[in-house]
């Protein structure tokens, strides 16, 4: 293409285009690229050229299609971003650098790099629309050549594109685009399928070329016979879409009913309920199979009306109905908006009052933006680019569009994050119902919350299909272990400060903040609380004289009524925990509001004399004082820390332990043993069994019980069966 060329291709839409910007932008970027090549050979200036070209069909402004000419500059040749404002003013300098990629990542996975420069190319197109135009129209050009690509690049870009920038066109309405880009990836990844595919389309749109002609004739001539004026034309799905279909319902290609199609275009809104009925009335309509996007559109503002009848030659025929205006924009989508006429609102500010698809990308953008690291953005960005949809409403009647698969819980947290947070139960269509239920078109939904619940259950985040869902089940799981780890660091702290006989105020630690490096002192609490900071650092931090005196416990004898460890080099002998109350850390049980689990083999339960061991990123670990794997922390006695039982009388709680049984290798003897547990009150976790001989077999048994007292009982009852020959306590 030729630079008059491309003047000419934006005069016949836009008579008014200022030449001289165009083509000073096609000039400048012919010398930045110089002798640059692409991977074909050809001189890389073809590349934006081709970009700008694409931009011209979609009838779009001066400056884009300058952005477009420019759009590799900055990041590929030495050209600033104060240079393109110098030459072509801050405008295009804005929609160039949207589209340049950061240079500069020092990140260490590729998708790490993808997803940051995701992140800046959405926050670019969340501040002008334009940006994104520019993006889908490289993206088209760079799959029509990917063939000159490696292959290993081949199929990295081809799925990005599948993954992201095609899903992202038909969020936006841009359904001509969108089917372009999945074609050309299907074809990259998936060659054989591909062409089977297209094989099969073209055998069939030869033996059915009559049956075609036939339809719209017949269409054509019934609606002008009822007084509607109406282009019917056939059309065939595409490749990559009947694929698709075939791998979602697990179809062949020949159960497939509705490869083709007819789009029926009238003048009116009201022709389109007229030729629906002229339709209905003709041929028999296929049940289940009418869908009005007129009255509730899609989110990306795609209006038509859908059926399916039986038609001539007892055929399906699926049909669309729309206006030339519906048509233009589910073809073109956002682009077709009226945008750039004489207006001093910004392009965005436009499309944002006349455009629901650019809207809920911005809020989507917004909601993408906050915070999660560059995995879980780009997780979060391929769940929200979904484009199945089912449409449900609240009791007030407003309108819900979410993914298909969506649960009651997606429904809640679309209507608010709070909502979400606090729910606590549905209805559907006015019954009670499960809130994992899966949502269908219609379906009107009341979410119950309660203040109760303070925040979602983690497992909700396996559950939920939207990216919005998922981000606020993620956040707010993070908040509450922050809380809980923010507590046990207070306490650890606090508990250092009285051992040390020195005063603790959050305004002294807020003093020493600098020297430990932290924000506030939640940071602190939390880094304190996770094992990342050494509670002996915060002391030191704030009182610069104070002196660890480190203390490494070892376990003792089961008849000793002390425990033993080192201090300064020396052997010594401490009392029990419970010899210092004050500055013990109290353990209620698992459901408190500190990050604790307990031994992994064997459990603690109260009664027993305890210790707790920090393990970074988990909180503590209670281990019963006798425990022999203490003994794999005696070289980290800043680990140890001095907890105690706090156990609240008026709610019972159920504690881990482990008993090892060696029984008779006899029938009934398991149920023997479940029975004394079970009719004293014992839960049975898990159980495991091994034969020792052929006359024994070892038991295992994870038990829940309240107490020690608890546990000794369902032992000795054990003991005094026959089939038993010996029961222990197992610590691991």
């Amino acid at each position: 293409m030729r630079q008059y060329d491309l003047i000419e291709r934006v005069r016949r839409y836009n008579p008014n285009t200022d030449e001289a910007l165009l083509n000073r932008a096609y000039v400048y970027a012919m010398k930045a690229h110089g002798e640059q090549k692409r991977a074909s050979g050809d001189p890389y200036f073809t590349h934006p050229l081709e970009v700008a070209a694409i931009l011209t069909d979609l009838k779009l402004d001066d400056a884009t299609i300058a952005a477009a000419l420019l759009h590799d500059t900055i990041e590929d040749t030495p050209t600033t971003r104060a240079e393109i404002d110098q030459v072509f003013g801050p405008d295009i300098g804005h929609l160039v650098e949207g589209l340049t990629k950061l240079k500069k990542l020092d990140l260490v996975s590729r998708e790490a790099k993808q997803a940051e420069n995701l992140r800046k190319l959405l926050l670019a197109i969340a501040d002008d629309v334009r940006v994104l135009l520019v993006k889908l129209a490289d993206r088209l050009h760079n799959m029509r050549t990917l063939e000159y690509m490696p292959a290993e690049g081949r199929a990295r870009i081809a799925q990005e594109t599948l993954d992201i920038y095609a899903p992202l066109a038909g969020r936006m309405g841009m359904h001509h685009l969108r089917e372009e880009l999945e074609d050309l990836s299907f074809r990259q990844l998936y060659p054989e399928a591909n062409n089977l595919v297209r094989e099969r389309l073209d055998a069939l749109a030869a033996r059915q070329s009559h049956l075609i002609a036939e339809i719209e004739q017949q269409l054509t001539r019934k609606l002008v016979d009822s007084g509607t004026e109406a282009v019917v034309t056939g059309r065939r799905k595409r490749p990559y879409s009947i694929w698709r279909k075939m791998e979602r319902k697990s179809v062949g290609f020949e159960q497939l009913s509705d490869i083709f199609g007819f789009r029926v275009i009238v003048k009116t809104l009201r022709e389109c309920y007229r030729a629906l009925g002229i339709v209905h009335t003709t041929w028999p309509m296929v049940p289940g199979r009418f869908k009005d996007y007129i009255s509730t559109p899609k989110q990306n503002d795609y209006r038509s009306l859908h059926t399916t009848v039986i038609g001539p030659g007892k055929q399906r025929v699926e049909l669309q109905i729309r206006t030339q205006e519906m048509h233009e924009i589910a073809e073109y989508g956002i682009a077709a908006h009226a945008l750039y006429k004489d207006s001093k609102d910004s392009p965005s500010d436009m499309l944002s009052r006349e455009s629901n698809a650019y809207a809920w990308l911005r809020r989507t953008i917004e909601l993408l933006a906050e915070g999660s690291n560059p995995e879980e953005f780009l997780e979060h960005t391929k769940l929200e680019l979904f484009h199945d949809q089912v449409f449900c409403f609240t009791p007030k009647g407003k309108l819900i569009a979410l993914p298909r698969k969506a649960t009651p819980i997606d429904f809640a947290y679309a209507v608010h994050t709070d909502v979400g947070n606090h729910a606590v139960g549905c209805k559907i269509n006015g019954k009670i119902a499960p809130l994992v239920s899966e949502l269908n078109n219609g379906d009107e939904v009341d979410i119950i919350t309660s203040p109760a619940q303070e925040a979602p259950p983690s497992a909700w985040e396996s559950l939920v299909v939207t990216g919005k869902a998922r981000l606020a089940i993620r956040r707010a799981t993070r908040n509450a272990v922050r809380v809980q780890y923010a507590e046990l660091g207070r306490r650890i702290v606090e508990r250092l400060c009285q051992r040390a006989k020195r005063e603790y105020s959050d305004e002294k630690l807020t003093g020493a903040l600098p020297r430990l490096a932290r924000a506030s002192i939640d940071d602190v609490f939390v880094a304190v609380g996770r094992g990342e900071m050494r509670p002996s650092d915060v002391a030191r931090a704030m009182y610069p004289d104070y002196k660890e005196e480190r203390i490494s416990p070892v376990p003792p004898p089961k008849s000793e009524a002390g425990w033993f460890g080192l201090k300064k080099g020396k052997a010594v002998q401490f009392k029990v925990p419970e010899a210092d109350q004050a500055s013990s850390i109290p353990i209620r049980g698992i459901n408190s509001d500190l990050p604790v689990r307990f031994a992994p083999n064997g459990g603690a339960v109260p009664g027993d004399r305890i210790v707790g061991i920090l393990t970074p990123g988990e909180g503590i670990t209670i281990y019963p004082i006798q425990s022999p794997t203490l003994k794999d922390f005696e070289d980290a006695p800043e680990r140890w820390l001095d907890v105690r039982w706090d156990m609240d009388e008026r709610s019972p709680q159920r504690f881990p332990a482990r008993i090892a049984i060696q029984s008779l290798n006899e029938p009934g003897t398991l149920a023997q043993i479940a029975t004394v547990i079970a009719e004293n009150d014992g839960n049975i976790d898990n159980l495991s069994m091994k034969r020792h001989s052929p006359d024994f077999t070892d038991c295992t048994i994870d038990l829940e019980v309240y107490d020690l007292k608890h546990l000794n009982a369902i032992i000795s009852q054990l003991r005094a069966k026959k089939v038993v020959a010996a029961a222990e306590r197992m610590m691991g």
